[in-house]
């Protein structure tokens, strides 16, 4: 894949077309299996792409389709993807789009240990998945199930410290400006019993009426009182805009009790969809296994009301939307923590024309820390605000964006703030207060960043940075000590 000013090398995008939404992730020791929904031209219809990165997330290999529409099938949409049972592969759940509705289908991926086959053939789909079939269809007076989740259930209810057993599914059911949220479960992946409508006890954070879908769930032990709790991620669909967050709490059949009301999990321009990782059965130790999470997300703030020929990716380059890095997880006192995964400044160093800039500053009311964001002309594509109380990304002053709102996040009061900052082809990924907030903006930056240009007025003081380039550029970057990230 040739480089190019807007797509990013870091990140996954399709390598023509239209990528939809992130589908499922599975993590296998240190090999990423990523899949996602696209359409290889806007008047497609929707299939599985596939890519794998080893010793990293970030040099991903594109491998042959997953899944692709068959027989009276007008489309595949996301869905989940985990290890199968037997551990021999991979199960994949994604829904399939007819005339008639949608449903949830299983397919097989036999083998994970292999290399992925990469065909001639843009859209060869790989031989080595097998379709089951359907495996949830109208049920119980629920029609239209579609957008699985699938991890692995609880032994007991009762006591979280006792392991797994059988498989918990979230999904969403009824039309789609009107969606419910249901749980299912099954001892075997493949029957599936519905146990109920999602509700919610205590104070959601969101109205009874609100448009919710894309439910995710994952599990993270609390490092403040030690308790394994839930974390629902969500989507809020809003005059024309995603809104993704995470609601904390504890999933007892269908009732969610609400520890943490819904919070946004970013609060960017355009981070939507966020999707969790799942895990083969020797990756992660067991006294482990609860520690960190991985999250992906769409950066697309728009979702359904995108418009394909908005996107100037596609008119200039032929593709369209980006999966965001992956952000890793933690539960602090009921609030989400996320940060850049390890590796992340040393891959930049590796790429074409990636960009970071991380910081430890002293901020104090009344004084500002500004990094410009750089293109090759020297003009400045996004500006980072950070304020002391505030973290502000304005990308307006580009005509690309222009007449674009700023993007804010409240920051919490403390002596020292960390910054980091990730440019990679057309993202802007921003992460502060130790992981606290984050927030990732689609920024079109004409001949690629040239740099990240950081200075401060009043009494704002930067006590250490650490900044990453191309060593292609010829600016070399400035290694000093490890980075907070690091």
């Amino acid at each position: 894949m040739s480089y190019s000013s807007h797509r990013p090398e870091l990140h996954v995008t399709a390598e023509s077309g239209i990528l939809d939404a992130p589908a499922g992730v599975l993590l296998d020791g240190d090999t990423w299996h990523l899949f996602h929904q696209y359409r290889p031209t806007p008047d497609s219809p929707a299939r599985w792409a596939h890519v794998v990165s080893e010793d990293g997330p970030f040099d991903w290999e594109v491998c042959d389709d997953a899944i692709a529409p068959v027989g009276g099938e007008t489309g595949l949409r996301a869905g989940a993807v985990v290890a199968s049972a037997d551990g021999l592969g991979a199960d994949l759940y994604f829904t399939s789009v007819t005339a008639a509705g949608t449903s949830i289908q299983l397919a097989k991926l036999s083998e994970l240990e292999d290399l992925c086959p990469v065909s001639d053939d843009e859209f060869a789909v790989d031989t080595r998945v097998r379709r089951i079939g359907d495996v949830v269809g109208d049920l119980e007076g629920h029609i239209r199930f579609r957008s699985p989740c699938v991890v692995p259930d609880w032994e007991s209810e009762d006591n979280r410290e006792a392991g797994h057993d059988g498989w918990l599914m979230l999904a969403v059911t009824g039309r789609s400006g009107d969606p419910t949220p249901v749980v299912l479960t099954s001892p075997d992946g493949i029957t599936w019993e519905l146990v109920g409508p999602m509700t919610f006890t205590g104070e959601p954070g969101f109205d009874a009426g609100s448009v919710l879908v894309g439910p995710r769930i994952l599990r993270l032990r609390d490092e403040v009182d030690g308790e394994i709790y839930d974390v629902l991620m969500v989507t809020i669909e809003q005059d024309g805009l995603d809104i993704s967050g995470y609601l904390v709490g504890t999933l007892t059949g269908a009732e969610f009790e609400v520890r943490t009301s819904f919070t946004h999990v970013d609060h960017g321009h355009d981070f939507t969809r966020p999707r969790n990782t799942n895990v083969t059965a020797d990756t992660v130790p067991a006294e482990e296994r609860y520690h960190r999470s991985v999250l992906f997300g769409l950066l697309n703030g728009v979702g359904r009301k995108d418009v394909d020929d908005r996107h100037l990716s596609l008119a200039q380059e032929g593709w369209a939307n980006v999966i965001s890095l992956p952000r890793v997880i933690t539960l602090q006192g009921g609030v989400l923590f996320q940060t850049p995964p390890a590796g992340l400044p040393e891959a930049i160093t590796r790429t074409h024309a990636a960009r970071s800039w991380t910081g430890l500053c002293e901020v104090p009311a009344g004084s500002e820390l500004v990094a410009e964001v750089v293109d090759a002309a020297g003009a400045t594509a996004a500006r980072i605000t950070h304020s002391g109380d505030q973290l502000r990304i304005d990308r307006s002053m580009n005509p690309h964006h222009a007449g674009d709102a700023e993007a804010v996040a409240d920051l919490a009061e403390g002596d020292t703030d960390s910054l980091s900052i990730f440019v990679d082809g057309s993202t802007v990924e921003i992460f502060a207060d130790g992981g606290a907030v984050a927030m990732a903006s689609r920024v079109y930056i004409d001949g690629g960043c040239s740099g990240i240009s950081v200075t401060t007025t009043g009494d704002a003081e930067i006590l250490r940075a650490w900044d990453r380039a191309p060593v292609s550029s010829g600016n070399l970057p400035d290694y000093g000590e490890p980075s907070p990230d690091e």
